[in-house]
């Protein structure tokens, strides 16, 4: 357990709404896709959440991923080339943990791949690590 931490989901919780932050689960997802020119990063059946920081909407998407090629039609996904491996947290939640928890980028990366991807979590353990020096 990290010193300083809240010890339940309800400390957390207020924690998170102290600094602006919610999370809301999106339930129901079949599939995502993000298309890029290039390839195609397919999630069957991920978990998504919502992360609300002050107005802006952030959606995390959990799960395994299969890139591939783009296809020229962008039809519907079938198979291709194989999964590739996770290549690490999404830019995005990077730079919000960072922005966030005022940290750098290794730390923020090392956070985010401890909470397994959740960067609500991952600021949470950020700021509660070492005192911020306000009270």
């Amino acid at each position: 357990m990290i010193p300083g931490a809240p010890r339940n989901p309800r400390q957390a919780e207020m924690m998170m709404r102290r600094l602006g932050m919610s999370t809301e689960p999106l339930d129901g997802v079949e599939e995502v896709v993000i298309r890029t020119r290039a390839k195609e990063h397919y999630f069957r059946a991920p978990e998504v959440s919502i992360l609300t920081v002050q107005g802006t909407r952030t959606y995390q998407v959990i799960g395994p991923v299969e890139i591939r090629p783009r296809s020229a039609s962008g039809s519907a996904p079938g198979p291709a080339a194989p999964p590739a491996t996770p290549a690490g947290p999404p830019e995005e939640d990077i730079q919000l943990v960072m922005d966030q928890a005022h940290v750098d980028r290794a730390d923020a990366i090392r956070a985010l791949q401890e909470t397994r991807g959740a960067p609500a979590e991952a600021i949470l353990r950020l700021l509660t690590r070492s005192p911020s020096g306000s009270g």
